[in-house]
């Protein structure tokens, strides 16, 4: 009796975090989205960055729904990459917007997007499952927040593209979008080569961490690149905000806080010390390397 009282008491609270998250999630997206739509397009009386942020919330819970009755996080990433370019492409379209900045943007987004995407589904496929999700996915509530949080990843990191592409009043492009467009490549570049580089070393040297190529200089390149990439989203989209809009430009630093503190670099960080902690030469590898910042190999 009192083992079933507990798991009642356990499934309530679980139930009542998850709610309080995605609650969360819900007025940060809005007070982003409202902020980003000052000065930008309306849509049946709301900002179209509203409804960007609605759609990215929507896509999410309702895909939650198979994933769960089937136990499967096969299709999160997916999922996400596929809600970035949904959102973007709406947000243009909706706008009417045919200025050079909007269609810019857009077609960041969805180069990113489509590579990244595409490259966690072939990897998933490959190895099975995710395993950030073997404690997760069997609790409905903890599953739902993963969801939950990863509609809020969409929009807070679209929010500065969003604002640009939904303004009325854009801007031609000029020496800051060059700019911009050179810090995209130089991260998106880095990101596609690590994941490639770690890729052939999972494949020739499988349960051995990598510590060569990009690897040597930072032992999480890829986030390192995405950073970048955003960064320089941010600047293309910086010339045409103004006021409230310019709270979007929050977009890399959650992407800075993302990776850093949340989903990425703790979880692998902690994922490869259960594997290669006290072997000497990843103890090496670990004191001499950056976790972020590149930088060249000690000697």
């Amino acid at each position: 009796m009192t083992a079933g009282v507990d798991q009642l008491e356990g499934a309530i609270l679980r139930l009542v975090l998850a709610l309080g998250i995605a609650t969360f999630c819900l007025l940060l997206g809005y007070g982003v989205a409202w902020a980003g739509g000052q000065g930008g397009v309306a849509l049946l009386g709301a900002p179209l960055t509203l409804w960007c942020a609605a759609l990215a919330f929507v896509v999410q819970w309702v895909a939650f729904i198979p994933a769960y009755l089937r136990q499967t996080e096969r299709f999160y990433d997916l999922t996400g990459s596929l809600t970035y370019i949904g959102v973007t492409l709406f947000a243009v379209l909706a706008s009417d917007s045919g200025d050079a900045r909007s269609w810019v943007l857009t077609a960041l987004v969805i180069v990113w997007a489509s590579r990244l995407g595409s490259f966690l589904f072939r990897r998933i496929h490959r190895e099975g499952k995710d395993a950030r999700f073997d404690g997760i996915k069997p609790s409905a509530s903890r599953f739902f927040t993963a969801w939950t949080l990863q509609g809020l990843w969409v929009f807070l990191t679209l929010c500065a593209a969003l604002a640009a592409i939904t303004t009325r009043e854009p801007a031609a492009l000029g020496l800051r979008d060059v700019v911009g467009l050179l810090i995209w490549a130089s991260g998106f570049s880095i990101e596609v080569l690590a994941d490639r580089q770690k890729s052939a070393h999972r494949e020739a040297h499988p349960g051995r961490f990598i510590d060569s190529g990009l690897w040597a200089w930072s032992r999480h390149p890829n986030y390192f690149g995405e950073i970048v990439l955003w960064v320089g989203v941010a600047v293309i989209a910086s010339s045409t905000l103004r006021g409230w809009q310019y709270l979007t430009m929050i977009s890399p630093v959650f992407v800075v806080f993302l990776l850093t503190r949340v989903s990425g670099i703790p979880i692998l960080e902690k994922r490869a010390d259960e594997s290669w902690g006290g072997q000497p030469d990843y103890e090496r590898y670990k004191s001499q390397t950056p976790v972020l910042l590149p930088r060249p190999p000690r000697r």
